[in-house]
């Protein structure tokens, strides 16, 4: 279980450094296997150039080494992307997140072209983002496995299609040395039994614990007690993303004591009845708020 780290605010709006250790320490002490800095639960689209350099060394200097750090880089602008990997400094960095370009909705062959500069730019490990939801376009399963194929360090596709038949046809025909990551909580545990290696997770950054032992029981086979966490968490995945992400997630956190519930706009706060909804499934799982 990856975790896609959110960015801690203080009540002006300001990046809260020190709740961010904290935050990371909770997945260090309590089973995240690896950590994503800088994806789309982070905000990343609103924090200055600044900003996130500060927040990725901040990260790399409290995991000292203990866990590895996959650097959300992605965009619509292959130059720029190639830019950066030529230019900034990646010392403490494992891999990278590269999302297919948003707005202004490339062909097949125009994504293929996008990840194989990337991929000639850096000798970093590369995992695909698809999450067409947001982009406007969906990366086929095609494209995945011409990518997978072409490019050794390639490594894996982190899959928020939500079409299972895709998915399971990536599985399928991939090369050994390629992973299918879940993109979404939900259904992480029935694309795990089709074969894919886990999640990168937004729940995980309230329940890294819980998740990650629903993750490790259904790599190692034991569906029947996976499933039992699964289904304790159904009705809060769907509450994650009513109002949008990471709302759900920062709602849940600032309920447990560990964050301010603020976000930068034009994202915001989830509504009062979500709030409270997720309140009192938090309550029947016995989780303090």
């Amino acid at each position: 279980m990856g975790v896609a780290l959110i960015t801690p605010f203080k009540e002006d709006e300001s990046v809260d450094y020190t709740t961010l250790n904290r935050l990371v320490d909770y997945q260090l002490q309590n089973g995240t296997d690896y950590l994503v800095v800088l994806g789309t639960t982070a905000e990343t689209p609103t924090l200055t150039p600044e900003e996130q350099k500060e927040i990725v060394q901040v990260v790399i200097s409290r995991v000292k080494g203990q866990i590895p750090i996959v650097l959300g880089l992605g965009g619509n602008n292959t130059r720029a992307i190639v830019d950066k990997l030529k230019k900034d400094d990646f010392t403490g960095i494992d891999a990278i997140l590269s999302v297919v370009p948003y707005y202004n909705k490339p062909s097949q062959e125009g994504i293929y072209q996008h990840y194989k500069t990337i991929a000639e730019a850096t000798r970093l490990p590369v995992i695909l983002y698809n999450v067409p939801g947001r982009t406007g376009v969906n990366m086929t399963a095609e494209t995945t496995l011409r990518l997978a194929r072409d490019f050794n360090h390639v490594v894996g596709i982190k899959e928020a299609s939500g079409n299972i038949t895709q998915m399971d046809d990536i599985i399928k025909n991939k090369p050994k040395n390629f992973d299918v990551i879940s993109g979404d909580d939900g259904i992480t545990f029935p694309l795990i039994t089709l074969g894919a290696v886990g999640v990168i997770s937004v729940i995980g950054n309230a329940f890294p614990k819980e998740f990650s032992r629903m993750v490790r029981l259904a790599l190692s086979g034991d569906y029947e007690r996976a499933l039992t966490i699964h289904h304790r968490f159904t009705e809060l995945f769907g509450l994650l993303f009513v109002d949008g992400n990471p709302a759900g997630v920062k709602s849940m956190l600032n309920m447990m004591g560990y964050i301010e519930n603020k976000l930068r706009l034009p994202l915001i706060p989830t509504r009062i009845t979500t709030y409270e909804k997720i309140r009192g499934v938090l309550q029947q799982l016995n989780i303090t708020c």
